[in-house]
């Protein structure tokens, strides 16, 4: 399992509880109180860049990888005040508001994680053709590629926020992951894709690498001198604040410091669909781009919605505006979302970068027996050509 696709795991530990068997909480889209409001936002100039009509589908279903949280904020601001949720499906639909205009369409937003069985976005593209975007890690792409091959075609998050952490009391002076390990304490991750780039690296013992971690905080919290995975822009906030049992700093280091290069939650089309939906593309690719922008300078209704459909949809998983807003805040300020440095556009794709990804994790994926062959060329995981170079963030 490559460690992308084990961030249903990682994730898990924000919810201070086991996951709780999928089930419905009962009641459909037309049931949801507060649901089917009156949209009030002009309607998109005909035939502009913000008119979906008559190039999209009806309904752009757009398939996250995990619960509803701040990292997926872009995809949900698109979601209109007129929205209705599915408590039975896990979905919220409604009219497709961008830059403050209805662009004639509507958008669904999917979570991933247990609401899918955990399937990997990819599989679930090519078992429902009716998603147009999925969110698709790059090192779960080239998992993918032999069975169930995406194309990227604009990056949403720049730089992963997944994180090794420690406690500063255990690791007494630790600054980075190579000190925290050097005592030889072990690394506990629920994938092993990730702890084979360290031990790659020099930077871990393989004889640490301990793969029992359950998405919990429970194992940190009674043995403090391992390290664990975790997400910058979630369990800094929440063990610091929201769990009793620790209530104190917990010190990390970025993967993306050590090598962890890939473009996370990366936004993707099936290989196969990509040219017969090339002009909703080019529409909805700049869409998605200011989106992400927009989403970081206004955030508050956006995770306000979120927080909503977590508690609405029940499936054991936890989350407060309190981790929404810390995680906006990070995304920033740890440069999570930036533009692309090659470039200076938000959301390029960068050739070399794309090309250190397949070398680097190809070889990894395919010594471990997850794909056939690393012989990958880059250029077919990805697709500038419907990104808008004039969109920056100006940072």
């Amino acid at each position: 399992m490559s460690f992308s696709r084990s961030r249903h795991l990682a994730f898990a530990a924000l919810s201070l509880v086991p996951l709780l068997a999928l089930t419905a909480c009962g009641g459909s889209a037309d049931a949801q109180a507060g649901g089917g409001a009156q949209l009030d936002v002009p309607a998109a100039e005909a035939d502009g860049p913000l008119d979906l009509a008559d190039v999209c589908p009806a309904t752009v279903v757009l398939q996250q990888d995990w619960q509803p949280e701040a990292e997926h904020g872009a995809m949900y601001s698109l979601v209109g005040s007129d929205h209705t949720v599915d408590t039975e499906a896990k979905s919220v639909t409604g009219s497709l508001v961008a830059q403050g205009v209805d662009t004639g369409v509507d958008v669904e937003v999917r979570p991933g994680g247990p609401n899918v069985n955990f399937q990997p976005v990819p599989a679930l593209m090519y078992l429902d053709e009716s998603i147009l975007l999925g969110a698709v890690t790059s090192d779960a792409q080239i998992a993918a590629l032999a069975d169930n091959p995406v194309v990227t075609v604009a990056s949403q998050l720049t730089t992963s926020p997944q994180m090794v952490m420690w406690d500063p009391e255990s690791h007494e002076g630790a600054t980075t992951i190579e000190e925290a390990a050097a005592d030889g304490d072990p690394l506990v991750a629920s994938g092993d894709v990730f702890p084979q780039m360290l031990v790659a690296q020099g930077i871990i013992d393989e004889s640490q690498i301990d793969l029992s971690y359950e998405g919990t905080p429970q194992r940190f919290v009674s043995d403090p001198s391992i390290l664990q995975q975790a997400f910058a822009t979630a369990e800094p906030f929440s063990y610091e604040n929201e769990l009793p049992q620790w209530n104190k700093p917990v010190d990390y280091q970025l993967l993306a410091d050590v090598g962890y290069s890939v473009y996370p939650e990366a936004l993707a089309v099936r290989a196969d669909k990509v040219e017969e939906n090339a002009d909703c593309l080019a529409k909805l690719v700049p869409i998605m781009q200011q989106a992400q922008i927009d989403y970081l300078e206004d955030p508050q209704a956006t995770n306000e919605l979120i927080v909503d459909l977590v508690d609405q949809y029940q499936t054991g998983w936890t989350y407060s505006l309190g981790v929404a807003d810390f995680s906006v805040q990070a995304q920033q300020d740890l440069d999570i979302v930036t533009d692309d440095p090659a470039s200076g556009v938000f959301g390029q794709i960068d050739p070399e970068r794309m090309a250190e990804i397949v070398d680097t994790f190809g070889t990894i994926l395919a010594d471990a027996g997850q794909i056939e062959s690393a012989d990958i060329d880059p250029e077919t995981l990805y697709t500038n050509e419907f990104i808008d170079d004039s969109i920056s963030m100006g940072k």
